[in-house]
């Protein structure tokens, strides 16, 4: 495949553009980004004229691919030809509000904005105006844009600012706790309730991989809000008008958060954002209350009329049905995939009466999309080989199945990635390797098969193993080189 233009591109746009690009996960393709032409239906043309099936669909907001209905594209063609934008208000931005407001079962009134970062960072100071509380609460691995208040990592006892440029004292009113764990959350509450504002999350964790919730967590997350008087904010950026079609994920899940935050879809492909809620906390926002919040180009009419245009496409034809139907076709066959792969991997490892592969995964990730599950039941289901060695690292061992826990020979309750010490890595949550497994482990020495989800790929690893004496037996790995 010639991709040289993209190449050239890609050097003239280092010279102007930071990194090359205007946002840094376009940088993530190695060893450089693919620079697009045009759309065309459900595919995109690079600049070298090599056609590419678009599973980007400009990160969430295309809704309906790159070739717009008609009635789509007229109205906002229309829109454009009235003139760019006025700095007073317009019908368009009513009628929108309305359709949001008809709709989706947390907003009763609406403020648009420009990206979902803004929408998430309205929301914040809506709530600590609210409330009068400084204290917000997040999910580790989430993600709502670009803003201080979120770009936080570690735990609720020991975090900070995940980028430079962010004030520790800031950090200092942002606590992350693990999603779906309502244990740790309801700790929290019981530490720091008074203080907190709000608890923003995503009803489904989209920002490594696809993680839904367990049955029950948003509901305690609704019951420990309403309780200590905390507002709670769904960040449907990604699930609004996606998930759960027209009502949102909030319908899906039967939640009714206190404020809801939006964008992509409810733009049509053009940069947009939105806070939704209660008209009593939304009547806080300047010029009514005292919240202030503004924009140059909040409720620009071609985005207006791109957005409810597409909106209301999806309300007469069957869009979510449609795309629900090529998500479930898609999510089968990877699934039948893995499970062979998984099979073929058994098989062999019988024939060669060899020890089965590692499989390293990240349970919160990869076993809650099912295609990591199979993979694991198909492995230990079938029996094991003369000799098998099996580890899984996880964040939460509760998680995993029962099969799985009972049949590793190592449970390492941290995520491993491959290349790097994973003795060190363990050694940050002992009392799994303590108290559940590593009394049971032999010294074993020999080839690993890593699946690593943080860069989603494969390795193969040479490992070597060795006993110790801590608290009944610890498991010490050594990796050697790896090759993908």
């Amino acid at each position: 495949m010639n991709r040289e233009t993209s190449r050239d591109l890609y050097d003239r746009a280092l010279d102007v553009l930071v990194g090359g690009v205007n946002s840094a996960v376009r940088a993530a393709p190695q060893p450089y980004p693919t620079f697009v032409r045009t759309g065309d239906g459900g595919h995109v043309v690079d600049a070298d004229g090599n056609r590419y099936v678009d599973w980007v669909m400009g990160l969430g907001p295309l809704l309906l691919g790159h070739d717009l209905p008609d009635a789509v594209e007229a109205g906002v063609q229309r829109r454009t030809s009235e003139g760019p934008m006025y700095g007073l208000p317009t019908e368009l931005e009513i009628e929108h509000a309305e359709f949001l407001a008809r709709h989706v079962p947390s907003v009763e009134m609406v403020r648009y904005v420009n990206s979902g970062t803004e929408a998430t960072t309205s929301a914040v100071r809506l709530a600590r105006g609210h409330t009068g509380r400084d204290k917000i609460v997040v999910m580790q691995s989430g993600y709502h844009g670009a803003q201080e208040s979120t770009l936080v990592e570690g735990d609720s006892e020991d975090h900070g600012p995940s980028s430079a440029g962010i004030p520790a004292a800031f950090a200092e009113h942002t606590i992350p706790v693990p999603f779906n764990d309502t244990d740790a959350v309801t700790e929290v509450f019981e530490a720091h309730g008074d203080d907190i504002a709000c608890v923003l999350v995503e009803p489904i964790l989209a920002n490594k991989g696809i993680v839904a919730p367990v049955d029950g967590y948003h509901e305690t997350l609704r019951d420990l809000t309403r309780d200590h008087g905390a507002l709670l904010v769904w960040d449907e950026v990604i699930t609004g008008f996606r998930v759960g079609g027209l009502g949102c994920a909030q319908s899906k899940y039967g939640i009714t958060p206190d404020l809801t935050t939006f964008g992509k879809v409810i733009g049509g492909g053009y940069p947009v954002g939105a806070i939704g809620g209660r008209t009593d906390l939304m009547e806080e926002f300047t010029p009514v209350g005292d919240v202030f919040q503004a924009g140059t180009f909040s409720g620009h009419p071609v985005t207006m009329a791109a957005g409810l245009e597409t909106l209301e496409y999806a309300a007469e034809n069957d869009v979510y049905e449609h795309v629900n139907d090529l998500g479930r076709q898609l999510r089968g066959g990877l699934q039948a995939v893995v499970a062979a792969v998984a099979d073929d991997l058994y098989r062999a490892a019988v024939a060669g009466n060899r020890r089965l592969p590692w499989l390293l995964v990240d349970e919160a990730h990869a076993c809650a999309t099912g295609v990591a599950a199979d993979a694991i039941e198909t492995l230990y289901t079938r029996g094991r080989a003369p000799g098998a060695s099996v580890v899984l690292a996880t964040q939460r061992p509760s998680a995993l199945p029962e099969v799985a826990v009972s049949q590793s020979d190592l449970l390492v309750a941290h995520r491993l990635t491959a290349g790097k010490d994973v003795d060190a890595l363990a050694a940050t949550r002992p009392t799994y390797l303590a108290e559940s497994l590593a009394e049971r482990l032999p010294a074993r020495t020999g080839d690993a098969l890593v699946v690593d989800d943080a860069t989603e790929t494969v390795c193969s690893v040479r490992v070597r193993e060795r006993r110790t004496e801590h608290h009944g037996g610890e498991r010490v790995v050594d990796h050697g080189e790896t090759t993908a």
